[in-house]
């Protein structure tokens, strides 16, 4: 467990139905080492959401889990929320794939990063705004003082994006979970939030689960992929490995669809 910053064994993933139980996550394992990046990957409906969300214990009321996610030898999975929460946000952190929810609409940027320092931690109020200006820095939003005082309509989605990945680094988790993070932005903003979160991960010194359809941006960001389909795992191992001889025939139909720049071009 030492090189580990999570171990995933036998989870499984249901929801309570009326036509009864309804299974999003079969009875899968994997390991998160430290320092790197794990890509979960795969269709709408695959269950990758449902994984990490059951790791951070978000899921629905008629949810049901089983199974290991262990985390300094301890299991996340049933554990209480009083001791969930002094994990979650704080040596986990996530962001979510809709940026606008989010963000409050109704308060500034420089609120929405302070609050959490100054009533959770009990910063005063000029250490945690030294605190926010340093993420925004980090994330690279440019003129970050001046901007301090703005809503979050007022930013473009790249700047959204990195007002969120730095509200997730307020408290330098050991683990980042980002869950679809550059789905709603152009190709070239994707890029410069890929390579920033890249970045990111080696001066936190993180342990990412980057959640993703695209085997395209796994080839980018992630040292291991994990391919999931119908709540099962496919397919798994280094990227390296994965993209030059995968076994599973979804794996290769995933590969298949990633773009070339030159339709004459083969893969």
């Amino acid at each position: 467990m030492k090189d580990l910053a999570l171990q995933i064994k036998d989870l499984n993933v249901g929801f309570k139905t009326d036509e009864g139980m309804f299974s999003a996550v079969r009875d899968i394992s994997f390991d998160l080492k430290k320092g790197h990046t794990l890509g979960i990957v795969g269709e709408s409906g695959s269950g990758k959401s449902q994984t990490v969300l059951s790791l951070m214990g978000l899921l629905a009321g008629n949810a049901v889990v089983s199974g290991q996610a262990l985390f300094h030898d301890q299991n996340l999975i049933n554990m209480p929320t009083k001791n969930l929460n002094k994990i979650r946000g704080d040596k986990i952190a996530m962001i979510f794939q809709d940026l606008m929810t989010s963000l409050n609409p109704y308060l500034t940027i420089h609120k929405q990063l302070l609050e959490p320092l100054t009533i959770h931690k009990g910063m005063s109020h000029k250490d945690a705004t030294k605190k926010v200006l340093e993420m925004l820095d980090a994330v690279q939003i440019p003129d970050a003082k001046n901007r301090l005082k703005l809503y979050p309509h007022e930013f473009s989605g790249g700047m959204r994006q990195r007002v969120v990945i730095a509200m997730a680094l307020l408290y330098s988790p050991e683990i980042l979970i980002a869950d679809e993070p550059t789905t709603a932005l152009d190709v070239t903003v994707q890029g410069q939030i890929l390579q920033l979160l890249s970045d990111l991960q080696k001066e936190f010194h993180m342990s990412m689960l980057f959640i993703t359809h695209d085997l395209g941006v796994v080839a980018e960001i992630c040292h291991d992929v994990m391919v999931m389909y119908c709540g099962n795992i496919m397919e798994q191992g280094t990227v390296d490995n994965i993209f030059a001889n995968a076994q599973h025939p979804y794996t290769k139909v995933l590969l298949n669809a990633i773009p070339i720049a030159d339709p004459q071009l083969t893969r």
